[in-house]
């Protein structure tokens, strides 16, 4: 999510099908904000969950959770928003479609090396994402699955561990810079995928002074992002 698949413009035409609200006006820019909003707290409570060595929890529930309390604080309550409309709102987010540059350069990425996903969450949503998205993975590494939270250091081990790889022999790419922090204290070669929805509140010059390859990937194009990385790695 967001490294590989373009959630927002996955997220919004399903938003923008729902009954409008007056503080949810103008739609074309009150949804996305709300998107990112919902994005952002999603963040904040696995941080919180993660630091303060809670449990992790069901990503639905957690999606579910922020969603609530972001329409809550906007005004729009159970006679607007009802249940099943809430809840439309969270299996939304196991519907993603990949960036432009995505499906062509994992399947040049996946010829020559293993490709594999390690991310926060549940397995159904890992699932439900690929078949989505149509991306092709070699394996789905969840949070869920591993039984650890990123950015544990032991994750990133077990994934290793599990695929007998050792830690120079293996890449970490995201868009997010906390998780390429914390994969390069373990020997990580890690590379930083820029995109126009993720790290917005990151100091883009400290991104590419702590990762070892940096990719703009927001203009959409074949060429940027994963795409300019599958040619960097098969040159």
């Amino acid at each position: 999510m967001g490294t590989c698949c373009d959630w927002l413009s996955s997220l919004l035409p399903l938003l923008s099908s729902l009954p409008s609200h007056p503080c949810l006006l103008p739609a074309t820019t009150a949804l996305p904000q709300l998107a990112a909003a919902w994005r952002a707290g999603f963040f904040t409570e696995i941080h919180h969950r993660f630091e303060n060595k809670l449990p992790a929890e069901h990503i639905d529930v957690t999606h579910r959770r922020v969603l609530d309390q972001l329409l809550a604080e906007r005004g729009v309550g159970l006679d607007v928003w009802d249940e099943e409309v809430r809840q439309r709102l969270v299996k939304g987010w196991h519907e993603q479609k990949g960036w432009p540059d995505a499906l062509p350069a994992l399947e040049k990425l996946r010829k020559k090396f293993f490709v594999v996903v390690l991310a926060n969450g549940t397995t159904r949503l890992q699932l439900d994402i690929a078949k989505s998205s149509g991306l092709p993975f070699h394996m789905l590494f969840s949070s869920e699955l591993l039984g650890l939270t990123k950015p544990d250091p032991e994750i990133y081990w077990k994934a290793l561990r599990l695929m007998g790889v050792e830690p120079h022999n293996a890449m970490m790419v995201a868009a997010h810079a906390y998780d390429l922090r914390a994969a390069k204290t373990i020997g990580l070669e890690t590379a930083y995928i820029y995109r126009s929805t993720e790290d917005l509140d990151e100091d883009m010059q400290a991104v590419k002074r702590d990762v070892d390859i940096f990719l703009d990937g927001r203009n959409g194009t074949l060429d940027c992002g994963l795409g300019a990385l599958a040619d960097h790695l098969d040159a």
